[in-house]
Order: structure tokens, then sequence, then C-alpha cells
């Protein structure tokens, strides 16, 4: 009998041990999966499942494979903290999110005391980590290098224009809006008009009238994609020839679609073109197979889960404070490049530049045409144009 109890032991332990060995490393990504936003929500889904796809075909993680599970938060503070907590609930040890700054607020404290290590590849409003969350990080810039640059190519090329500063009310709208209205009242240049609209409306007749009315050259937009398309396109229509410059909201070729030709010449900020980069070069043509363009923030998802992935090799751990130690204290090679972070969890040579939508029947998002334009560079000096000028994200 003992030795029939030690077999049937024994197997039990080999039973379990062969579950234990299958078990997967559970990883999450969120956004906007469904609603107007839904556009950015999909590449930072595709950036997630294909970085697990590559990092599960090369051997997963610590032996185990990472398995992916997917929240949509349409945009919404209420889902978003809704799904973190089911994120927590299901026990991740890792989320790729959110997209929206106002979804990514409210879920920072939930995956905090839940011990998830957390990365966004696309919210860049600036208290994010001012917060001082150890276990946050981010893949792409902040407001401030963004309305920086804006500001400063306005104080070069529209001196003594009457400019509009236009927002949505959102927290990445208004803030980008407000960093962009300051670095340009900064330099002298007072904007004349400063006006929130409501980025679910499509009839922006009364707004454009009033821009009409106060002559204005420059129109500097806080705010997503699918209202600021809706702006330009009814500003050509009633005659309005207003440059539109917006930020990295607006970097989706779905903005082509809905300004149709009215999106020809509309200026906005984003990094350099990371499809072109020779590291992604491999990626990038496992995406073109699949028939999809790696826009955006698809990437910046992409190298989110790599950079991730390789701390929990170096650390030998998914836990989330020695992860986050390894992340500040090593330099990773991803496909957008070498990732530092730096004491707060941001990206060290996180790039900014002027870029150039080429409308619906053009070539999409390119590099800004102006030789004078140069990458910027933070948090280093970094200069637009002839201007050359220190950038420090305390003051």
């Amino acid at each position: 009998m003992k030795l029939l109890k030690l077999a049937v032991a024994a197997v039990a332990m080999s039973g379990f041990a062969v579950a234990a060995n299958a078990q997967t490393i559970k990883i999450g990504v969120a956004g906007p999966m469904t609603g107007q936003y839904a556009a950015f929500g999909e590449q930072l889904k595709r950036g997630a499942e294909m970085a697990v796809k590559d990092i599960n075909a090369a051997g997963g993680v610590m032996g185990k494979k990472l398995e992916l599970l997917i929240g949509d938060d349409a945009c919404d503070p209420k889902q978003a903290t809704a799904v973190a907590n089911k994120m927590a609930t299901d026990k991740i040890v890792f989320m790729a999110g959110h997209f929206c700054s106002g979804s990514t607020g409210p879920a920072q404290p939930i995956y905090r005391d839940a011990k998830i290590l957390h990365i966004t590849p696309a919210s860049t409003r600036i208290d994010l980590t001012e917060n001082k969350i150890a276990t946050f990080f981010r893949t792409c810039g902040r407001d401030d290098i963004q309305g920086n640059t804006v500001a400063q190519y306005i104080l070069k090329n529209y001196k003594g224009k009457n400019v509009a500063v236009l927002h949505d009310k959102s927290p990445y709208g208004k803030g980008v809006a407000d960093v962009t209205k300051g670095a340009i009242e900064k330099g002298g240049l007072k904007p004349v008009m400063y006006e929130a609209y409501n980025d679910q409306d499509k009839d922006f007749a009364a707004l454009i009238s009033k821009m009409k009315q106060a002559k204005i050259d420059v129109i500097v937009l806080g705010g997503y994609h699918t209202a600021g398309a809706y702006i330009i396109r009814q500003s050509r229509e009633q005659g309005l020839k207003a440059q539109l410059i917006g930020l990295d909201a607006l970097v989706t070729n779905e903005f082509g679609t809905i300004a149709g030709d009215a999106s020809d010449g509309v200026l906005m900020t984003d990094s350099p073109d990371q499809r072109k980069l020779p590291s992604a070069s491999k990626v990038v043509a496992a995406f073109t197979a699949d028939k999809y363009d790696p826009e955006g923030y698809t990437l910046r998802s992409y190298a989110a889960v790599q950079v991730w992935a390789e701390a929990v090799k170096k650390a030998g751990t998914t836990d989330a404070a020695k992860v986050a130690a390894t992340l500040r204290a090593n330099t990773f090679k991803t496909i957008v490049g070498d990732i530092k972070f730096n004491a707060d969890g941001e990206w060290e040579t996180a790039k900014v530049l002027a870029v150039q939508f080429q409308g619906v029947s053009g070539n999409g998002v390119d590099q800004f045409k102006d030789p004078k334009t140069e990458v910027i560079l933070w948090p280093t000096k970094y200069k637009t144009g002839s201007i050359i000028y220190p950038y420090d994200p305390k003051k």
C-alpha cells in the first residue's frame, strides 16, 4: 500500500509539473478597440500581437509562452478602470497601454497596486510620469516636447500672424494645447483665439465662422484625428485657408480618409517614421505580408512588449519592481532603436519632428519636406530650424 501511495503521489507530482510547465505568462494590451478612435486601438493591438508572436516563436520568456489579453477601453476613463481591474483579476504581469491619456491616468494606480509593470506606447500627458509610479514607463514622447516643437515652428514661420489654439477638452487635447499656447506666448506671440470644441461633433460651421472673422492664419489643434479631419475639411469648404498644425493624435491614414484632399499640407508632430528604421525592417515586412500598414503607434506597441520581455530575461523574474529596476539600469535594443529610460520612466531619446500629411491619394504621413526642420532629441539640447535651445522638463 505504501509503495502504491508513493507511485500515485509521483504520478500526481509529475502531472503537476507538466501542468506548471504548460502555463503561460499573461500580459495585456488595452486601448480603444471600438469607437471613433478604434484605428489607434488597432495599432496597439497589432503591435502587441506581433511582438508576442515573435517572442513565442523564439522560445518565449523564461521558458514560457506569452498569452496576450486584449482590453477595450473606448478611450473612456470608466471603461479603462474596468479594463484595468479585469486585467488585475486575470493576473497579468505586464500591460502595454492605454492609448488615451484620460484612460491611462485612472488605470495607473490599479496596475501599480496589483504590481503589474505598465508601459504606455501612446499616452503623452505630462503628469503621467510625474506621478512617480516606479513601475510605469512609456515608449513615446510627452506633450511638452510636442508643444514646444510646434510653438518654435510657429514663432519662426508665422511671426505676427493670427493664431487659434483649439482643444477637445480631453486630458490629452487640452494638455498639449495649453503647453503649446504657453510656449507661443512665452515667445512673444499671443494667440487671438483659445477655444474648446466637442469631439463628438461633426459640424464645426460656427467655430470656423468665428475663425474666419478673426482672420486666423494658423490653427493649433489639441485633439484627435476624427474631429480634426472634419474641422480642416469644413474649413476648406468654407474658404478658410489657415494652416492646420496638429499633434501626434492625427497620425493615422484614417485622418486622410475623412479629410480627403483637405488633408494636403496639414502638419503634425510625430517621431521620425519608424517603419523606415533598419531595426524594424523584418517586422515591417511581416506586417506588410499580412496586408497591414504598421503606422502610428504600431511599432511602439511592439517595442513596449519587446523591451519588457528583454528586461524580464535580464532580471530573471516577472516581478514588477525588479523588472522596473532593470529597465532603468540598462539600454535595450528594440525595433524602434535603443531605449534607455530615465528615473521617471521616460524614454530619454524620444524624438519629435514635423510631418506633413499628403492626402488620401498621396503617400500618407511623410517627413515634413522642409530640410531645415531637424529631428528633436529630448532631454538633450535640440533644434528646430535655426533655433537651438535647451529644454528642461522640470520647468
